[in-house]
């Protein structure tokens, strides 16, 4: 680990130093996750910047403000690097890591000269976190993925959607980039844990490891009983929409004021406390209601009943109403409602940052929340090679030196 570790803890995983070779989402969101809680991240950017920089709503000249938080609490370096002085700089840099994060395809950094074979003679015992779409071998290794096609194969993108029996439109995207941050998350989880096998102090073995990340996988694996009930059944799980297929009554409904409420009325005490606070108390006892795998089967029937209900009351006050009688509940959150939600701000989930290119930016604030020691927003993501002069400095470059690589297209 750096000597960082000597200095004012900024969350849990102070002292792990890690190198990012990652572009668009998954393998950046994973280091932003060890950034957060401490870690202390260098990016390697290609010339122009991460492509992410440009996605989304843009200001004039500072790209996208979603780059405020993607690539918070990081050192940005620009490297060319399919020039070999740039390896060689990628090289020093893993000399002083503990981690390296990258989402290539599969053997393109083996091709650049960065293979595992060399950065383990840079860094013996180095943690190697590599996120790809299907996996570093098997019969896809080579076919072009994004997050998308993860949460397609991996079985979410079929069950994002009404039933069959009420569209026949495409299934929807989930509406942020979710495989890719499921990977993300992954691959920040596999990084900590090849540490703790390397440093644990009742038998660490001072080996480095390759933590194996796929898309394809990292979304299956969140698919709950999906596959088993394939195996044991033979049933293919449908599409429910708002629904969960288990549960009753568990869906969105309508209010006056044309949001939508969600509310989770699953056990048979939360029910009646539900049908009384409607006006309906006899729900609870109706036979077709009485418990929850019947109201499953009478599903329509009683979303119905609650649908004409809610529809008669703005979303606030069904909110204050159904908290009061302590159902589960809550309107479907918009950003701005995100934004001003007491909840959020108390736990600073909801935070304002500082940021040089956007002004004051919001942020959502770091997870776990870690009270003992807890991670923060030390600094808004920098410009594309903001520290590039500064790491080079360290690795023992001299500004002489640098400077002529920044004419040759080496570093920006």
């Amino acid at each position: 680990m750096s000597d960082q570790s000597e200095k004012k803890s900024h969350g849990p995983l102070t002292g792990m130093r890690v190198l990012e070779l990652g572009h668009f989402v998954a393998a950046p969101f994973g280091a932003r996750l060890l950034a957060d809680l401490g870690a202390e991240v260098i990016k390697v950017e290609a010339p122009g910047g991460d492509p992410v920089r440009q996605w989304g709503r843009q200001v004039e000249g500072a790209g996208a403000p979603w780059t405020s938080m993607h690539q918070r609490n990081k050192q940005s370096l620009v490297l060319n690097l399919k020039d070999t002085r740039a390896v060689e700089i990628v090289l020093k840099l893993v000399a002083t890591c503990d981690a390296v994060i990258e989402n290539f395809r599969p053997g393109q950094l083996a091709r650049m000269g960065l293979g595992r074979e060399a950065m383990e003679r840079a860094r013996p015992g180095i943690v190697i976190a590599r996120i790809s779409g299907y996996g570093q071998d098997g019969l896809y290794r080579d076919r072009a993925a994004f997050g998308v096609i993860g949460e397609a194969i991996g079985g979410l993108r079929y069950l994002t959607n009404h039933p069959p029996s009420l569209t026949d439109l495409p299934p929807a995207r989930v509406g942020v980039s979710i495989g890719d941050s499921i990977a993300g998350l992954y691959a920040a989880f596999g990084i900590v844990a090849g540490l703790w096998a390397r440093d644990r102090k009742d038998g660490g073995d001072g080996r480095g490891r390759v933590v194996d990340v796929a898309l394809t996988e990292a979304v299956l694996s969140m698919m709950e009983g999906m596959l088993p009930e394939y195996g044991v059944f033979g049933s293919t799980r449908e599409p429910q929409g708002a629904r969960i297929a288990t549960a009753s009554p568990s869906s969105a409904y309508p209010t006056s004021d044309n949001k939508w409420i969600l509310i989770a009325g699953n056990s048979n005490p939360i029910f009646a406390r539900l049908a009384a606070l409607m006006g309906r108390p006899e729900l609870a006892t109706d036979p077709r209601f009485a418990g929850n795998a019947v109201r499953v089967q009478n599903v329509e029937a009683l979303d119905e009943a609650i649908g004409a209900w809610s529809v008669r009351h703005t979303a606030a006050d069904l909110d204050r109403m159904l908290s009061e009688a302590d159902v589960p509940s809550t309107i479907a959150y918009t950003a701005a409602e995100i934004a001003a939600d007491p909840q959020f701000r108390a736990r600073g989930m909801v935070r304002e940052v500082e940021d040089p290119a956007f002004g004051t930016v919001l942020h959502a604030g770091v997870v776990p929340h870690v009270p003992d020691d807890p991670g923060g927003v030390r600094w808004a993501g920098p410009a594309a090679g903001a520290h590039t002069d500064a790491i080079l400095a360290a690795c023992g470059l001299g500004s002489e030196e640098i400077a002529g690589l920044r004419a040759e297209g080496v570093v920006a």
